[in-house]
């Protein structure tokens, strides 16, 4: 059993997170701006916080073992976010991440493709940014994962593959269900396999 930081724990990748790590038996600080829409489950404590506010979620996410962010990007500042990881003394921090910056082809991200949805390339664009900031982060164990193209609600089947910095797909496209993606971001909790690297999950 380990003591995590979750913040963002009411959203959608957020809530799956939230009940993954409760039925393994993890004691959650789950973080949102309204407490109140947080699932009331075993081992959870649910805070109000506000991603903007640095030195009040530094306060917030001391003495944990890890943190975790699920937030959007344009709606929060990743340095803001590092800055409060790095002054709560936590070094181990996981993201959930976007696909836009996989790749579809060597040096091609997802993102950049014509047919990529314009109503989500600001958030996909600042997703990127902020996995190159990690990348400079050498004093955090961060982990960056990025779901697949479609990341959606679904089952929790535990099959699915993981890959790098490359796109997954199958005949059916690329997807991956937020209760699948929650499994692979408490794997990394529990068996750590991808210290400051990004990697993704998909069917």
């Amino acid at each position: 059993m380990t003591h995590i930081a979750l913040i963002g724990a009411s959203g959608n990748a957020g809530s799956r997170i939230l009940k993954e790590l409760s039925d393994r038996g993890h004691k959650v600080t789950a973080i949102a701006r309204h407490p109140e829409k947080i699932a009331a489950l075993p081992g959870v404590i649910a805070k109000q916080g506000d991603v903007a506010d640095k030195e009040g979620l530094s306060a917030l996410l001391k003495g944990h073992d890890a943190v975790i962010s699920s937030v959007h990007f344009l709606g929060s500042d990743p340095h803001t976010l590092v800055e409060a990881v790095r002054a709560s003394g936590v070094k181990r921090y996981l993201v959930v991440g976007g696909a836009g910056s996989l790749e579809v082809a060597p040096g091609q991200r997802l993102v950049d493709q014509p047919s990529f949805p314009a109503q989500y390339k600001q958030e996909a664009l600042a997703g990127a940014a902020f996995l190159d900031l990690l990348k400079t982060a050498e004093d955090l164990d961060w982990t960056f994962i990025s779901p697949s193209a479609l990341f959606v609600p679904g089952e929790r089947t535990g099959t699915f593959r993981r890959g790098d910095d490359q796109l997954l797909a199958n005949e059916d496209g690329s997807s991956i269900s937020f209760e699948d993606f929650a499994i692979a971001m408490v794997d990394e909790i529990e068996q750590p396999r991808h210290l400051r690297q990004r990697f993704t999950v998909g069917y």
